[in-house]
Protein backbone atom coordinates (compact mmCIF):
# COMPACT_ATOMS: atom_id res chain seq x y z
CA UNK A 1 0.00 0.00 0.00
CA UNK A 2 1.52 3.44 -1.11
CA UNK A 3 -0.22 6.65 0.58
CA UNK A 4 0.45 9.92 -0.96
CA UNK A 5 -0.64 12.48 1.64
CA UNK A 6 0.73 9.75 4.63
CA UNK A 7 1.43 12.75 7.06
CA UNK A 8 -1.28 14.30 6.15
CA UNK A 9 -4.83 14.40 8.95
CA UNK A 10 -6.70 11.72 6.89
CA UNK A 11 -3.68 9.38 7.13
CA UNK A 12 -3.55 9.46 10.76
CA UNK A 13 -6.86 9.85 12.05
CA UNK A 14 -8.66 7.22 9.52
CA UNK A 15 -6.35 4.79 7.06
CA UNK A 16 -3.77 3.58 9.73
CA UNK A 17 -6.49 3.14 12.45
CA UNK A 18 -8.16 1.28 9.76
CA UNK A 19 -5.12 -1.12 8.74
CA UNK A 20 -3.99 -1.61 12.51
CA UNK A 21 -8.12 -2.76 13.22
CA UNK A 22 -7.61 -5.03 9.39
CA UNK A 23 -4.54 -6.48 11.08
CA UNK A 24 -6.29 -6.68 14.81
CA UNK A 25 -8.80 -9.08 12.95
CA UNK A 26 -6.59 -11.50 10.69
CA UNK A 27 -7.67 -9.17 7.10
CA UNK A 28 -4.21 -8.61 6.50
CA UNK A 29 -1.24 -11.41 5.64
CA UNK A 30 1.83 -11.25 6.74
CA UNK A 31 3.17 -10.50 3.29
CA UNK A 32 2.31 -6.77 3.29
CA UNK A 33 3.68 -3.34 3.86
CA UNK A 34 3.44 -0.14 3.49
CA UNK A 35 5.23 2.94 2.13
CA UNK A 36 4.27 6.62 3.29
CA UNK A 37 4.47 9.33 0.88
CA UNK A 38 4.76 12.97 1.55
CA UNK A 39 6.21 16.14 0.70
CA UNK A 40 8.49 16.52 3.90
CA UNK A 41 11.62 14.62 3.84
CA UNK A 42 11.91 12.33 6.79
CA UNK A 43 13.66 9.06 8.23
CA UNK A 44 11.57 5.87 8.02
CA UNK A 45 12.37 5.09 11.65
CA UNK A 46 11.34 8.91 12.32
CA UNK A 47 7.60 8.20 10.70
CA UNK A 48 7.15 5.18 11.67
CA UNK A 49 7.44 6.94 15.85
CA UNK A 50 5.04 9.77 14.47
CA UNK A 51 2.63 6.89 13.10
CA UNK A 52 2.61 5.05 16.56
CA UNK A 53 2.09 8.09 18.70
CA UNK A 54 -0.67 8.85 16.09
CA UNK A 55 -2.30 5.25 16.90
CA UNK A 56 -2.00 5.50 20.24
CA UNK A 57 -3.94 8.72 20.11
CA UNK A 58 -6.67 7.77 17.85
CA UNK A 59 -7.52 4.07 18.25
CA UNK A 60 -10.35 3.54 20.81
CA UNK A 61 -8.83 1.45 22.90
CA UNK A 62 -4.84 -0.14 24.22
CA UNK A 63 -2.67 -1.01 21.31
CA UNK A 64 -1.22 -4.30 21.19
CA UNK A 65 2.38 -4.48 21.74
CA UNK A 66 3.23 -7.29 19.38
CA UNK A 67 0.96 -5.75 16.56
CA UNK A 68 2.63 -2.40 17.12
CA UNK A 69 5.72 -3.95 16.19
CA UNK A 70 4.68 -5.97 13.28
CA UNK A 71 3.58 -2.75 11.89
CA UNK A 72 7.11 -0.90 12.77
CA UNK A 73 8.76 -3.75 10.57
CA UNK A 74 6.43 -3.00 8.25
CA UNK A 75 6.32 0.55 7.04
CA UNK A 76 8.67 2.88 5.44
CA UNK A 77 8.65 6.08 4.32
CA UNK A 78 9.95 8.98 1.29
CA UNK A 79 9.33 12.37 1.29
CA UNK A 80 9.66 14.81 -1.59
CA UNK A 81 8.40 17.23 -4.44
CA UNK A 82 5.07 15.54 -5.91
CA UNK A 83 6.28 17.74 -8.77
CA UNK A 84 9.57 16.09 -9.29
CA UNK A 85 8.62 13.07 -11.49
CA UNK A 86 12.58 11.31 -11.62
CA UNK A 87 13.86 11.68 -8.19
CA UNK A 88 10.52 10.91 -5.28
CA UNK A 89 9.57 8.67 -7.95
CA UNK A 90 12.24 6.81 -8.53
CA UNK A 91 13.36 6.81 -4.67
CA UNK A 92 9.33 5.13 -4.19
CA UNK A 93 10.24 2.74 -6.97
CA UNK A 94 13.01 1.13 -5.46
CA UNK A 95 12.03 1.53 -1.77
CA UNK A 96 9.00 -0.91 -3.06
CA UNK A 97 11.38 -3.21 -4.66
CA UNK A 98 13.09 -3.41 -1.77
CA UNK A 99 10.16 -3.99 0.79
CA UNK A 100 8.96 -6.87 -1.82
CA UNK A 101 11.78 -8.88 -1.92
CA UNK A 102 12.34 -8.32 2.21
CA UNK A 103 8.74 -9.08 2.70
CA UNK A 104 8.07 -11.64 0.24
CA UNK A 105 5.33 -9.52 -1.33
CA UNK A 106 4.12 -10.45 -4.75
CA UNK A 107 4.06 -7.55 -7.27
CA UNK A 108 0.58 -6.16 -6.23
CA UNK A 109 0.23 -2.15 -5.65
CA UNK A 110 -2.48 -0.17 -4.18
CA UNK A 111 -2.27 3.37 -4.50
CA UNK A 112 -4.07 5.97 -1.73
CA UNK A 113 -4.63 9.26 -2.63
CA UNK A 114 -4.69 11.32 0.75
CA UNK A 115 -3.99 14.54 -1.52
CA UNK A 116 -6.31 17.09 -3.18
CA UNK A 117 -8.16 16.56 -5.68
CA UNK A 118 -6.27 18.76 -7.78
CA UNK A 119 -3.11 16.31 -7.82
CA UNK A 120 -5.12 13.34 -8.40
CA UNK A 121 -4.12 13.07 -12.09
CA UNK A 122 -0.73 14.73 -11.74
CA UNK A 123 0.41 12.01 -9.46
CA UNK A 124 -1.20 9.25 -11.64
CA UNK A 125 0.47 10.23 -14.72
CA UNK A 126 4.01 10.36 -12.60
CA UNK A 127 3.01 7.05 -11.15
CA UNK A 128 2.28 5.52 -14.56
CA UNK A 129 5.19 7.35 -16.35
CA UNK A 130 8.04 5.72 -14.03
CA UNK A 131 5.93 1.99 -14.64
CA UNK A 132 4.55 2.04 -11.22
CA UNK A 133 1.28 1.55 -12.91
CA UNK A 134 2.32 -1.02 -14.93
CA UNK A 135 0.51 -4.71 -14.77
CA UNK A 136 1.85 -7.80 -16.21
CA UNK A 137 1.79 -11.53 -15.65
CA UNK A 138 -1.54 -11.49 -13.68
CA UNK A 139 -0.44 -9.15 -10.94
CA UNK A 140 -2.73 -5.67 -10.32
CA UNK A 141 -2.28 -2.12 -9.64
CA UNK A 142 -5.39 -0.12 -8.07
CA UNK A 143 -5.65 3.41 -7.00
CA UNK A 144 -8.00 5.19 -4.16
CA UNK A 145 -9.29 8.51 -4.82
CA UNK A 146 -10.72 10.52 -1.95
CA UNK A 147 -13.45 12.72 -2.38
CA UNK A 148 -14.42 15.33 -3.67
CA UNK A 149 -14.47 14.13 -7.01
CA UNK A 150 -14.32 17.10 -9.14
CA UNK A 151 -16.00 20.57 -7.99
CA UNK A 152 -18.90 20.11 -10.82
CA UNK A 153 -20.21 18.18 -13.67
CA UNK A 154 -17.34 19.83 -16.23
CA UNK A 155 -14.58 19.45 -13.84
CA UNK A 156 -15.74 15.20 -12.76
CA UNK A 157 -16.29 14.77 -16.52
CA UNK A 158 -12.50 15.94 -17.08
CA UNK A 159 -10.93 14.30 -13.57
CA UNK A 160 -12.74 10.90 -15.51
CA UNK A 161 -11.14 11.83 -18.56
CA UNK A 162 -7.68 12.40 -17.45
CA UNK A 163 -7.46 8.96 -15.13
CA UNK A 164 -9.38 6.91 -18.29
CA UNK A 165 -5.89 7.96 -20.22
CA UNK A 166 -3.86 6.15 -17.61
CA UNK A 167 -6.23 3.60 -15.69
CA UNK A 168 -9.08 1.17 -16.63
CA UNK A 169 -12.36 2.04 -14.93
CA UNK A 170 -11.68 -1.66 -12.87
CA UNK A 171 -8.62 0.18 -11.41
CA UNK A 172 -9.99 3.17 -10.68
CA UNK A 173 -11.68 3.43 -6.77
CA UNK A 174 -13.60 6.42 -6.18
CA UNK A 175 -13.97 6.08 -1.86
CA UNK A 176 -16.70 7.48 0.29
CA UNK A 177 -16.52 6.49 3.59
CA UNK A 178 -20.30 6.80 4.56
CA UNK A 179 -20.44 3.42 2.37
CA UNK A 180 -17.96 1.70 5.18
CA UNK A 181 -20.96 2.07 7.71
CA UNK A 182 -22.25 -1.52 8.51
CA UNK A 183 -25.49 0.40 8.57
CA UNK A 184 -24.93 1.21 4.93
CA UNK A 185 -23.61 -2.11 4.37
CA UNK A 186 -26.73 -3.63 5.47
CA UNK A 187 -28.89 -1.79 3.38
CA UNK A 188 -29.09 -4.24 0.69
CA UNK A 189 -29.32 -6.66 2.87
CA UNK A 190 -32.51 -5.28 4.92
CA UNK A 191 -33.96 -4.52 1.55
CA UNK A 192 -33.41 -7.67 -0.99
CA UNK A 193 -32.63 -11.16 2.26
CA UNK A 194 -36.35 -10.11 3.98
CA UNK A 195 -39.40 -10.88 2.34
CA UNK A 196 -41.43 -8.82 4.84
CA UNK A 197 -40.02 -5.51 3.43
CA UNK A 198 -39.01 -5.10 -0.27
CA UNK A 199 -42.83 -6.10 -0.99
CA UNK A 200 -44.35 -2.58 0.36
CA UNK A 201 -40.98 -1.02 -0.63
CA UNK A 202 -42.36 1.33 -3.23
CA UNK A 203 -45.09 4.14 -4.03
CA UNK A 204 -48.11 2.13 -2.92
CA UNK A 205 -47.58 1.54 0.33
CA UNK A 206 -44.51 4.61 1.10
CA UNK A 207 -45.44 7.80 1.71
CA UNK A 208 -42.29 10.03 1.34
CA UNK A 209 -38.35 9.35 2.39
CA UNK A 210 -36.20 11.27 4.22
CA UNK A 211 -32.34 11.48 4.50
CA UNK A 212 -30.16 13.52 7.10
CA UNK A 213 -26.66 13.91 7.63
CA UNK A 214 -26.54 16.30 10.74
CA UNK A 215 -22.98 17.31 11.65
CA UNK A 216 -22.38 19.12 14.92
CA UNK A 217 -19.21 20.28 14.11
CA UNK A 218 -18.73 23.64 12.22
CA UNK A 219 -16.05 23.81 10.06
CA UNK A 220 -13.00 23.39 12.23
CA UNK A 221 -9.74 23.84 10.64
CA UNK A 222 -11.37 23.64 6.76
CA UNK A 223 -12.09 27.11 6.07
CA UNK A 224 -9.95 27.78 3.32
CA UNK A 225 -11.26 24.16 1.32
CA UNK A 226 -15.18 24.58 2.74
CA UNK A 227 -15.22 28.46 2.23
CA UNK A 228 -14.94 27.56 -1.67
CA UNK A 229 -17.19 24.51 -1.70
CA UNK A 230 -19.67 24.64 0.35
CA UNK A 231 -22.72 21.81 2.00
CA UNK A 232 -24.52 21.22 -1.39
CA UNK A 233 -20.69 20.20 -2.91
CA UNK A 234 -19.21 18.80 0.58
CA UNK A 235 -21.74 16.31 1.11
CA UNK A 236 -24.89 15.76 -1.61
CA UNK A 237 -23.16 14.65 -5.06
CA UNK A 238 -21.20 11.77 -3.05
CA UNK A 239 -22.53 10.82 0.50
CA UNK A 240 -25.71 11.39 0.50
CA UNK A 241 -26.61 10.78 -3.01
CA UNK A 242 -24.85 7.29 -2.14
CA UNK A 243 -27.51 6.70 0.25
CA UNK A 244 -30.36 7.86 -2.23
CA UNK A 245 -29.19 4.96 -4.30
CA UNK A 246 -29.10 2.23 -2.36
CA UNK A 247 -32.51 3.55 -1.02
CA UNK A 248 -34.46 3.58 -3.43
CA UNK A 249 -32.81 1.28 -6.31
CA UNK A 250 -33.97 -1.88 -7.91
CA UNK A 251 -32.89 -5.65 -7.38
CA UNK A 252 -29.70 -6.18 -8.45
CA UNK A 253 -29.36 -9.49 -10.62
CA UNK A 254 -26.39 -10.13 -8.21
CA UNK A 255 -24.37 -8.74 -5.79
CA UNK A 256 -21.43 -8.34 -7.75
CA UNK A 257 -20.24 -4.97 -8.18
CA UNK A 258 -20.96 -3.96 -12.32
CA UNK A 259 -24.99 -5.33 -11.48
CA UNK A 260 -24.78 -3.08 -7.87
CA UNK A 261 -23.39 -0.29 -9.92
CA UNK A 262 -26.15 -0.50 -12.84
CA UNK A 263 -28.65 -0.25 -10.78
CA UNK A 264 -27.33 2.65 -8.69
CA UNK A 265 -26.73 4.67 -11.86
CA UNK A 266 -30.51 3.74 -12.94
CA UNK A 267 -31.70 5.70 -9.88
CA UNK A 268 -29.40 8.55 -10.78
CA UNK A 269 -30.14 8.94 -13.86
CA UNK A 270 -34.43 8.90 -13.08
CA UNK A 271 -33.81 11.39 -10.85
CA UNK A 272 -35.68 14.58 -12.15
CA UNK A 273 -33.18 17.96 -12.81
CA UNK A 274 -34.30 21.21 -11.74
CA UNK A 275 -35.33 24.20 -13.44
CA UNK A 276 -34.16 27.10 -12.05
CA UNK A 277 -37.93 28.12 -10.91
CA UNK A 278 -37.64 24.64 -9.68
CA UNK A 279 -34.20 25.54 -7.33
CA UNK A 280 -36.08 27.80 -5.85
CA UNK A 281 -39.00 26.20 -5.11
CA UNK A 282 -37.40 22.90 -3.93
CA UNK A 283 -33.94 24.07 -2.95
CA UNK A 284 -33.17 25.67 0.41
CA UNK A 285 -29.17 27.06 1.39
CA UNK A 286 -28.80 28.36 4.95
CA UNK A 287 -26.05 29.57 6.68
CA UNK A 288 -25.20 28.83 10.55
CA UNK A 289 -25.24 32.21 12.27
CA UNK A 290 -24.04 32.64 16.10
CA UNK A 291 -25.82 29.91 18.58
CA UNK A 292 -25.60 27.89 21.47
CA UNK A 293 -25.04 24.32 21.61
CA UNK A 294 -24.79 22.00 24.54
CA UNK A 295 -24.84 25.12 27.16
CA UNK A 296 -21.64 26.87 24.85
CA UNK A 297 -21.78 29.56 22.87
CA UNK A 298 -20.76 28.87 18.85
CA UNK A 299 -19.03 31.37 17.07
CA UNK A 300 -21.32 32.33 13.84
CA UNK A 301 -19.63 30.23 10.37
CA UNK A 302 -18.63 34.33 9.18
CA UNK A 303 -16.52 34.30 12.50
CA UNK A 304 -14.51 30.73 12.18
CA UNK A 305 -10.78 30.80 10.81
CA UNK A 306 -10.17 31.20 7.17
CA UNK A 307 -13.45 32.02 6.19
CA UNK A 308 -14.01 35.17 4.45
CA UNK A 309 -16.36 38.04 6.39
CA UNK A 310 -18.93 38.37 4.08
CA UNK A 311 -19.12 34.58 3.13
CA UNK A 312 -22.26 33.73 0.92
CA UNK A 313 -21.16 29.86 1.11
CA UNK A 314 -23.92 27.65 2.62
CA UNK A 315 -23.37 25.43 5.10
CA UNK A 316 -26.92 23.56 4.90
CA UNK A 317 -28.29 22.38 2.43
CA UNK A 318 -31.80 20.84 1.79
CA UNK A 319 -33.41 19.42 -1.50
CA UNK A 320 -37.11 18.15 -2.81
CA UNK A 321 -36.04 15.20 -5.17
CA UNK A 322 -38.28 13.27 -7.48
CA UNK A 323 -37.10 9.73 -8.83
CA UNK A 324 -38.90 9.46 -12.05
CA UNK A 325 -39.59 5.67 -12.43
CA UNK A 326 -42.01 2.91 -12.20
CA UNK A 327 -41.13 2.13 -8.35
CA UNK A 328 -40.68 6.03 -6.95
CA UNK A 329 -43.33 7.74 -9.11
CA UNK A 330 -44.87 10.59 -6.99
CA UNK A 331 -42.96 9.67 -3.73
CA UNK A 332 -41.07 12.52 -2.55
CA UNK A 333 -36.98 11.91 -1.50
CA UNK A 334 -36.33 14.92 1.06
CA UNK A 335 -32.36 15.36 1.72
CA UNK A 336 -30.74 17.54 4.05
CA UNK A 337 -27.63 18.27 5.44
CA UNK A 338 -25.57 20.39 7.28
CA UNK A 339 -23.22 22.64 9.75
CA UNK A 340 -23.56 23.27 13.85
CA UNK A 341 -26.84 21.41 13.49
CA UNK A 342 -28.28 20.13 17.70
CA UNK A 343 -26.45 16.59 17.47
CA UNK A 344 -24.21 14.77 15.17
CA UNK A 345 -27.05 12.20 13.66
CA UNK A 346 -27.28 10.81 10.07
CA UNK A 347 -30.42 8.80 8.83
CA UNK A 348 -32.60 7.09 7.04
CA UNK A 349 -36.40 7.48 7.20
CA UNK A 350 -38.83 5.27 5.27
CA UNK A 351 -42.47 7.19 5.82
CA UNK A 352 -45.49 4.92 4.94
CA UNK A 353 -48.54 5.88 4.47
CA UNK A 354 -51.44 6.25 6.75
CA UNK A 355 -53.44 3.65 7.06
CA UNK A 356 -57.31 3.91 6.38
CA UNK A 357 -59.15 4.91 9.34
CA UNK A 358 -62.63 3.35 9.16
CA UNK A 359 -62.43 0.61 11.60
CA UNK A 360 -61.67 2.96 14.29
CA UNK A 361 -64.27 5.74 13.66
CA UNK A 362 -66.44 4.67 17.16
CA UNK A 363 -63.60 4.24 19.44
CA UNK A 364 -61.46 7.48 21.43
CA UNK A 365 -58.98 6.56 18.74
CA UNK A 366 -58.32 9.88 17.13
CA UNK A 367 -55.65 9.42 14.78
CA UNK A 368 -53.45 6.16 14.05
CA UNK A 369 -49.68 6.13 14.07
CA UNK A 370 -47.96 5.95 10.95
CA UNK A 371 -45.41 3.48 10.72
CA UNK A 372 -41.74 3.96 9.49
CA UNK A 373 -38.90 2.78 9.30
CA UNK A 374 -35.62 4.37 10.78
CA UNK A 375 -32.29 3.57 9.79
CA UNK A 376 -29.79 4.99 11.77
CA UNK A 377 -25.83 5.57 10.43
CA UNK A 378 -24.38 7.18 13.00
CA UNK A 379 -23.62 7.61 15.91
CA UNK A 380 -25.37 4.52 16.67
CA UNK A 381 -25.94 2.06 13.92
CA UNK A 382 -29.33 0.37 14.02
CA UNK A 383 -32.69 0.20 12.53
CA UNK A 384 -35.98 1.22 13.94
CA UNK A 385 -39.62 0.21 13.28
CA UNK A 386 -41.98 2.36 14.22
CA UNK A 387 -45.65 1.37 14.42
CA UNK A 388 -49.13 1.30 16.73
CA UNK A 389 -49.91 -1.11 19.19
CA UNK A 390 -53.01 -0.75 21.95
CA UNK A 391 -52.59 0.23 24.64
CA UNK A 392 -53.71 -2.09 27.49
CA UNK A 393 -57.25 -1.36 29.04
CA UNK A 394 -60.97 -2.23 28.50
CA UNK A 395 -61.00 0.82 25.98
CA UNK A 396 -59.38 1.00 22.46
CA UNK A 397 -56.56 3.22 22.50
CA UNK A 398 -53.51 3.06 20.96
CA UNK A 399 -49.64 4.24 21.46
CA UNK A 400 -46.48 4.66 19.01
CA UNK A 401 -44.31 1.75 19.39
CA UNK A 402 -40.54 1.45 18.65
CA UNK A 403 -38.68 -1.82 17.98
CA UNK A 404 -34.84 -1.30 17.75
CA UNK A 405 -31.93 -3.23 16.12
CA UNK A 406 -28.66 -2.18 17.57
CA UNK A 407 -25.54 -3.21 16.01
CA UNK A 408 -23.91 -2.39 19.36
CA UNK A 409 -26.41 -4.42 21.23
CA UNK A 410 -26.21 -7.89 19.34
CA UNK A 411 -22.73 -7.94 17.65
CA UNK A 412 -20.95 -5.99 20.77
CA UNK A 413 -18.77 -3.36 19.91
CA UNK A 414 -16.26 -3.71 17.01
CA UNK A 415 -13.70 -0.77 16.21
CA UNK A 416 -13.86 0.78 13.37
CA UNK A 417 -13.51 3.97 11.40
CA UNK A 418 -15.40 3.35 8.35
CA UNK A 419 -12.34 2.85 6.18
CA UNK A 420 -11.86 -1.23 7.10
CA UNK A 421 -14.09 -2.59 4.91
CA UNK A 422 -13.30 -0.01 1.88
CA UNK A 423 -9.62 -0.53 2.31
CA UNK A 424 -9.87 -4.36 2.22
CA UNK A 425 -12.47 -4.37 -0.57
CA UNK A 426 -9.94 -2.87 -2.42
CA UNK A 427 -7.58 -5.37 -1.52
CA UNK A 428 -9.68 -8.29 -3.13
CA UNK A 429 -10.63 -6.45 -6.12
CA UNK A 430 -14.31 -5.56 -4.77
CA UNK A 431 -15.46 -2.20 -6.16
CA UNK A 432 -19.51 -2.69 -5.16
CA UNK A 433 -18.69 0.15 -3.01
CA UNK A 434 -17.10 2.03 -4.67
CA UNK A 435 -18.60 5.17 -7.23
CA UNK A 436 -18.32 4.49 -10.96
CA UNK A 437 -17.67 7.54 -13.51
CA UNK A 438 -20.65 7.73 -15.12
CA UNK A 439 -22.51 7.85 -11.39
CA UNK A 440 -19.97 10.23 -10.51
CA UNK A 441 -20.93 12.62 -13.49
CA UNK A 442 -25.06 11.66 -13.16
CA UNK A 443 -24.48 12.82 -9.68
CA UNK A 444 -22.98 16.13 -10.78
CA UNK A 445 -25.41 16.74 -13.16
CA UNK A 446 -28.32 16.91 -10.99
CA UNK A 447 -26.27 18.94 -8.54
CA UNK A 448 -25.03 21.52 -10.96
CA UNK A 449 -28.10 23.85 -12.30
CA UNK A 450 -28.51 24.36 -8.41
CA UNK A 451 -25.25 25.72 -8.09
CA UNK A 452 -25.62 27.87 -11.71
CA UNK A 453 -28.83 29.46 -10.23
CA UNK A 454 -27.43 29.96 -6.39
CA UNK A 455 -23.72 31.22 -8.04
CA UNK A 456 -26.49 33.55 -9.79
CA UNK A 457 -28.45 35.15 -7.48
CA UNK A 458 -26.55 35.53 -3.85
CA UNK A 459 -28.44 34.74 -0.32
CA UNK A 460 -29.84 37.57 1.23
CA UNK A 461 -30.51 36.34 4.68
CA UNK A 462 -27.33 34.83 5.38
CA UNK A 463 -26.80 33.44 8.11
CA UNK A 464 -30.58 32.51 8.69
CA UNK A 465 -30.10 29.51 11.25
CA UNK A 466 -28.44 30.00 14.78
CA UNK A 467 -25.92 27.16 15.45
CA UNK A 468 -27.49 24.33 17.60
CA UNK A 469 -31.13 24.57 15.32
CA UNK A 470 -31.93 22.16 12.98
CA UNK A 471 -32.02 24.92 10.04
CA UNK A 472 -33.47 27.40 8.15
CA UNK A 473 -37.18 28.27 8.37
CA UNK A 474 -37.59 27.08 4.70
CA UNK A 475 -36.50 23.95 5.22
CA UNK A 476 -39.38 22.90 7.18
CA UNK A 477 -41.89 24.34 4.77
CA UNK A 478 -40.07 22.18 2.13
CA UNK A 479 -41.86 19.22 3.44
CA UNK A 480 -45.07 21.72 5.65
CA UNK A 481 -46.65 22.61 2.00
CA UNK A 482 -47.44 18.75 1.56
CA UNK A 483 -48.65 18.09 5.32
CA UNK A 484 -44.82 16.54 6.87
CA UNK A 485 -42.30 17.95 8.52
CA UNK A 486 -39.02 16.40 9.51
CA UNK A 487 -38.20 13.96 11.90
CA UNK A 488 -35.75 15.37 14.29
CA UNK A 489 -34.11 13.01 17.34
CA UNK A 490 -34.61 14.71 20.75
CA UNK A 491 -31.98 16.39 21.56
CA UNK A 492 -29.80 14.97 24.45
CA UNK A 493 -27.07 17.10 25.76
CA UNK A 494 -23.92 14.69 26.22
CA UNK A 495 -23.30 14.53 30.19
CA UNK A 496 -27.25 13.65 30.29
CA UNK A 497 -26.85 10.83 27.72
Amino acid sequence: MVIFGATGDLTKRKLFPAIYNLAKEGHIPDNFAIIGVGRQEMESEDFCRQMQENLAEFLPGKSDDDLMLWFRERTYYTGGDFDDDKKLFKDIKEMAAEVRTQHDIPDNFFFYMAIPPSLFANVTQKIVKNGLGKEENGNWRRFIFEKPFGHDLESAKKLNADLLKLLKERQIYRIDHYLGKETVQNLLVFRFGNSVFEPIWNRNFVDHVQITVAEQLGVEQRGDYYDTAGALRDMIPNHIFQLVTLTAMEPPVSFDAESVHNEQAKILRAIKCFTPEETLHSAVRGQYGEGEIDGKKAAAYRSESNVKRESQTETYAALKLSIDNWRWADVPFYIRTGKRMPERHSSIIVQFKKAPFTLFENTPVERLTTNRIEIHIQPDEGITLHFGAKIPGPIVRVGPVDMDFNYLDHFGEQAATGYERLLFDCMIGDSTLFQRADMVEASWSIVSPILDVWSAIPPRDFPNYAAGSWGPPEADELLSRNGRQWKNTPHVPDKQK
